[in-house]
């Protein structure tokens, strides 16, 4: 709850240090004295607009600071408007933008009233206020939504559409299949080919070449002088004519081992002669798979190493495409399953919020009666979505007026009114709630329907009030004056709690303008009086 306010330089308030209790507390002066400056001050520490205008005359800047305790932890708030310049935030004494103030502030503070904010007119707090209402189970939609989330970036990891995946796997099989069609049985096959091919293509010139050579070894015109000898016939008549002559036979040697590879080479001769046989059907099909190794190596790597490698690569790589199908697949059946229970779930939801709507807003109507809005009336509108999830809270506060949102009602004290009724049929709400003109246009009896009914949110809540009416005012834990005098030359708004006859005094001049009559002083002490029987006001009637 907020248990102290300091505002400086704010419109008239010079300096005012305002501790508030829990409970409900009235903030009370005649008109003009600066109660509304104090909502306007909560407004700026709660992230609301800044106007260098509300800075007091002659100062550089206002300042505003609320110090709150929250679950036993201390919040402080502040908030400084410049006469020039942007205005500043700071969040514990640390700075901050004054987004953060609104963030912190809406879990901390509630404003009712005219040109300020309030958390109900949000349809979100609308749906959340609905729900507590109804006691709805929104555990079972969460869950599935959560549920149904995980699946589907759990899809979205597996490779998005679908269609996609399934052109990819077929891609890779056809892929894989043409490799294996072509049987590699080595890397460096192709290579083996080409030489083969290179051979095939040159059996003809090859065995002519063999034919001229076998000729000239063996043939009949070698030589001359012993015409029908070969090579090897010569080499060997020049050996015996050699080794004949002592002086000679070293020369003999070699050419006795020339003459004996010349007998090897003639014996290869014949055998290639033999083997090298013209084969135009194996050239055919050797050209042919040396073509399809050229077109593997265009779409898959410059060598055929390459091409193995790749078909291994995309092996694993399907490996995982089909194994992710089948994962999705799977999926696929738990999004649908999880979709069925979601579906269940928020027709469920939706069917509570459809049948508690009309409950609710029939408590909170028979309220606005008591609070002086006798012929308003209260619509809880649910959407058409099977959860119903968008709420809307619309009020029509005279008859035959349409019923409007919240958020579009122009009087700020019947806007006040539904918001206090609403708030006493619903507990949940920020610990700190403040009201301003709730109590506009009501008299009478209403007005005690509205202090009471304040006072009751103040059991559960810390309630700050600014009134006019001393039937509203009589109701509270607390009341403080705020009154605005000369000093100086200047005009100084001051804030001070009042009890005891003090507050008579104060309940008189609300009541008559004249906090001197005895009648009003009597009216003023039989407010408190049934406030105190009520139980509202603990020691109250000690006061009288």
């Amino acid at each position: 709850m907020l248990v102290e306010l300091r505002v400086r330089d704010l419109g008239v308030i010079a300096d005012l240090d305002l501790v508030i209790g829990p409970g409900m507390t009235a903030l009370t002066g005649e008109t003009g004295a600066g109660k509304t400056l104090v909502v306007e001050a909560l407004e700026l520490l709660l992230g609301g607009r800044a106007d260098a205008a509300i800075v007091r005359a002659g100062a550089s800047e206002a300042v505003v600071e609320g110090r709150f305790v929250v679950d036993e932890r201390e919040v402080i708030l502040s908030r400084a408007v410049p006469v020039d310049g942007r205005s500043r935030a700071y969040v514990d004494g640390r700075m901050a933008p004054a987004s953060s103030l609104s963030e912190i502030g809406d879990g901390l503070v509630d404003l009712h009233g005219q040109h300020v904010h309030q958390s109900l007119l949000h349809q979100a707090a609308q749906r959340e206020a609905l729900d507590r209402y109804a006691g709805a189970d929104l555990e079972q939609v969460a869950q599935a939504r959560v549920e149904l989330a995980a699946i589907a970036a759990r899809l979205s990891e597996l490779g998005g559409d679908p269609r996609v995946l399934a052109r990819t796997v077929g891609l890779l099989r056809f892929q894989q299949d043409e490799i294996a069609a072509a049987a590699i049985t080595a890397v460096d096959e192709d290579e083996q080919l080409a030489a083969e091919e290179s051979l095939l293509a040159q059996i003809g010139a090859l065995r002519a070449a063999v034919a001229e050579a076998r000729d000239a070894l063996a043939g009949s015109d070698a030589s001359q002088a012993h015409p029908g000898l070969g090579a090897t016939d010569l080499l060997g008549i020049a050996v015996s004519r050699l080794a004949a002559h002592e002086a000679l036979s070293d020369l003999a040697v070699p050419l006795r081992a020339a003459q004996a590879d010349v007998e090897d080479v003639a014996r290869e001769l014949r055998l290639r002669d033999e083997r090298l046989e013209e084969d135009p059907d194996r050239l055919e099909a050797v050209r042919r798979r040396l073509q399809l190794f050229a077109d593997l190596r265009r779409k898959y790597g410059s060598t055929l190493a390459d091409v193995v490698e790749f078909e291994r690569a995309s092996q694993a790589q399907l490996a995982d495409l089909e194994a992710a199908e089948d994962t999705r697949a799977g999926l696929e059946a738990r999004r649908r399953t999880a979709a069925g229970l979601l579906q269940e779930a928020e027709e469920r939801l939706g069917a509570c919020r459809r049948q508690a709507a009309p409950k609710l807003a029939a408590a909170v109507e028979a309220h606005l009666h008591e609070l002086a809005l006798s012929g308003a009336r209260l619509e809880v509108r649910i959407g058409d979505d099977p959860a119903g999830s968008d709420v809307e809270f619309l009020l029509g506060a005279n008859p035959g007026e349409p019923s409007l949102p919240f958020a579009k009602v122009a009087s700020g004290g019947e806007l006040a009114r539904a918001m206090l009724a609403t708030r006493l049929v619903l507990s949940a709400a920020p610990p700190t709630l403040v009201f301003d003109e709730v109590d506009a246009g009501v008299g009478g009896e209403a007005a005690l329907a509205v202090g009471r009914a304040l006072s009751a949110i103040g059991r559960d809540h810390q309630v700050l009030v600014v009134t006019h009416l001393a039937q509203v005012a009589a109701f509270a834990d607390q009341q403080v004056l705020v009154s605005k005098s000369e000093s100086g030359g200047r005009t100084v708004a001051r804030a001070r709690p009042v009890t005891g006859e003090d507050r008579v005094v104060e309940l008189s001049r609300m009541l008559s303008g004249h906090p001197d009559s005895a009648v009003a002083r009597r009216h003023a002490k039989e407010l408190l009086a049934m406030a105190a029987r009520s139980g509202t006001v603990p020691g109250s009637s000690d006061s009288l």
